[in-house]
């Protein structure tokens, strides 16, 4: 099968969490003998932060460990929406600009015989309802969820039985505990601070436990403003920046535990 995927980058992973789970999509649709085609476009935000911020280095964690994976880029949207031509499945992810959206919408009605799908993997539908409503879904067969409560917003919104729920899953070539063990010590985090959605929980949840029990913390992660930054030192942990997500299993190997944080959405 022709499979040709709209993400905002496949190479980068700076603050951009959906990259995990598709790479492992891919990466197993291409295991699976499918001609997997991925379109990114060009100058896209998350790339640009992880350039400006390691250079090309930044890039060979996801180079070495998915060789079998690459992306073409394109300029304007209907240049890119062009390339989804001749195609068997086309899946949009809702990261992507809306006239790029827009634009394969239109090469679906004006002939393309693929069958089009809207993949949403954010809180976006709930909590901007008015910006996701914007989106030109029109000619699009289906939207993929991943969770059943988003499902059931997208069928609020007359999809019907056209929204499946697509649960987001570890890629366990990858992700999975290391056959040999080694020293462990201390606790380790790895996200994004974002835009103060789980700050509170964070200090109450891992922050004060690991000074209160006195264990070294190990924090990792993007978009830490300042007072985020005074607010780890206050509480002795180490700060150490972006960390390639290709390189989660192995730091967490060298870890006793750690402590899962969700967003409030």
């Amino acid at each position: 099968m022709r499979i040709v995927y709209f993400t905002h980058s496949l190479r980068s992973c700076w603050n951009h969490g959906n990259a995990h789970f598709l790479r492992g999509v891919l990466s197993e649709l291409v295991a699976r003998g499918h001609d997997v085609r991925v379109l990114e476009p060009e100058g896209a935000w998350s790339l640009q932060n992880l350039l400006k911020d390691h250079g090309e280095a930044g890039l060979t964690p996801f180079r070495d460990a998915y060789p079998e994976l690459s992306s073409r880029t394109y300029k304007r949207p209907e240049e890119g929406a062009a390339q989804a031509w001749g195609a068997d499945l086309v899946i949009v992810h809702e990261w992507n600009d809306p006239e790029l959206v827009a634009a394969v919408g239109r090469l679906r009605s004006r002939g393309g015989r693929f069958t089009l799908l809207f993949h949403d993997t954010h809180h976006r539908a709930v909590s901007a309802r008015t910006e996701m409503r914007a989106y030109d879904l029109s000619a699009y067969d289906g939207v993929l969820a991943f969770g059943a409560t988003l499902a059931d917003v997208y069928r609020k919104w007359g999809w019907g039985n056209r929204a499946f729920v697509w649960h987001e899953a570890a890629d366990t070539r990858r992700f999975r505990p290391r056959e040999q063990e080694h020293p462990r010590d201390g606790l380790v985090w790895i996200g994004n601070w974002g835009d103060g959605e789980r700050s509170t929980e964070l200090t109450e949840f891992l922050l004060r436990p690991a000074r209160d029990a006195d264990m070294p913390l190990d924090i990792y992660g993007v978009r830490y403003p300042d007072e985020a930054k005074r607010t780890l030192k206050q509480f002795g942990a180490h700060y150490h920046g972006w960390l390639a997500n290709a390189r989660a299993p192995d730091v967490f190997a060298r870890h006793v535990a750690t402590v899962h944080v969700p967003r409030r959405f």
